[in-house]
């Protein structure tokens, strides 16, 4: 069935190495994280940033202004792909897809997409069903300010993967939801791989029912600015979520990736790994990462890491881990932020073997991101973003003059 008619550690240096140890409190009263607003799917709870609040003081609000602004919007995405037998795709009101949804609006852009999409779509996956092949949905952009709600259903014990790949230009806003299933299984990937001109924000949250298994890879190498954040957050014990993501900045790209773990249930386990590059002027990176445990929320473990290769003078990499704890009845619970050039070491292990600077730097680059890509688990896509790992090393000799 086709969807097309349904418009409906090895790179950074150990200076650059901090890891942080949990602190671990007393028991308290649970509040809210202070990183995140209460969500809300009331627009006026979401005014107009100026950039001095705490989620939008790394974003370039002049350049995401675009996404801010409240106007209903006569388009999505052309989305494409084929759908296997077991899952299936529908056009829904927004109404329904609010009352589907894992949580409501944390931003002013995930409001404003839910308010104001075109259209909002269900992609679900049928319980007990076990879906050999990914299941890959193109979504393209035409130049033009679009705007989703898309939830994603996985049902009890299935098992399947899905994959969101963005291309074209234009500005995007979404708001997805993702709903897996007690027991179930779901591998979910997402390529933002956008033209140069591409401007892309909006909220992900993904709930994680008792005893399931989430894996997410997320991987941005495309467009001008992007900010995503992405939740998880439990509806049961036994939970597992594992968080991974890749990203490669060039000159004046921004690309941001805000995640928020919320262990809201106990025995649950979380793991995050975020890994990015970064070459050319202006260059900028920024990941925040936060994981809430909450009182109720004992035996969970959980650990959260993020490195940064910086690859030439002018870039700029933010990384900010965050663990808020209010339990002492954990199993474990940790984070590590690393950021730096090249290991010298490593370059002079790999050139007093005759091997050339450039294909040295290249050797190091793949140790960097291959742990990331080969959990794709989809050849096709895992080939995919080898070579745009290649296309921009050439790029990063060309700036460094090291491809000789």
């Amino acid at each position: 069935m086709s969807t097309t008619d349904i418009k409906s550690d090895a790179a950074a240096s150990p200076a650059a190495n901090t890891v942080t140890p949990p602190n671990v409190a007393s028991a308290i009263e649970t509040v809210e994280s202070h990183l995140h607003p209460t969500p809300s799917w009331d627009i006026e709870d979401h005014p107009v940033p100026n950039g001095r609040e705490e989620i939008w003081r790394f974003t370039p609000i002049k350049r995401f202004k675009g996404l801010f602004a409240d106007e209903p919007r006569s388009e999505s995405l052309d989305w494409s792909g084929d759908l296997p037998e077991g899952v299936t795709m529908e056009s829904i009101t927004l109404a329904e897809a609010h009352d589907l949804a894992v949580e409501a609006p944390v931003d002013r852009v995930s409001a404003l997409a839910a308010k104001n999409a075109a259209k909002a779509f269900h992609l679900k996956v049928a319980a007990n069903a076990e879906i050999a092949e990914p299941v890959i949905l193109n979504g393209t952009g035409r130049g033009t300010a679009v705007a989703d709600h898309v939830v994603i259903t996985v049902g009890a014990n299935a098992e399947a993967t899905i994959v969101l790949h963005y291309t074209g230009s234009g500005s995007y806003a979404e708001k997805t939801d993702v709903i897996v299933g007690p027991g179930a299984r779901l591998n979910l990937v997402t390529l933002q791989d956008w033209a140069d001109d591409a401007v892309h924000g909006g909220q992900r949250s993904v709930q994680i029912g008792r005893d399931a298994h989430v894996k997410t890879i997320t991987a941005s190498m495309g467009g001008d600015v992007v900010r995503l954040q992405e939740n998880s957050k439990f509806s049961g014990p036994g939970g597992e979520v594992e968080a991974y993501g890749l990203y490669f900045v060039d000159a004046g790209q921004h690309i941001q990736h805000r995640l928020f773990v919320d262990h809201n249930e106990p025995h649950t386990k979380s793991n995050v790994d975020y890994r990015g590059a970064l070459q050319g002027k202006g260059a900028h990176s920024v990941w925040i990462g936060d994981v809430l445990i909450r009182k109720e929320a004992e035996g969970i473990d959980t650990y959260e890491s993020n490195k940064n290769l910086v690859l030439t003078d002018g870039c700029q990499a933010d990384s900010v881990p965050n663990l808020e704890i209010e339990t002492g009845e954990i199993a474990g619970a940790g984070h590590a932020s690393t950021t730096g050039r090249f290991d010298d070491l490593q370059l002079f292990y790999l050139r007093s073997r005759g091997i050339s600077e450039a294909e040295a730097r290249r050797l190091v680059v793949h140790g960097f991101f291959v742990d990331i890509i080969r959990r794709i688990g989809v050849p096709k896509i895992e080939s995919r973003l080898m070579e745009q790992v290649e296309r921009e090393l050439e790029l990063s000799a060309v700036i460094e003059g090291t491809d000789s």
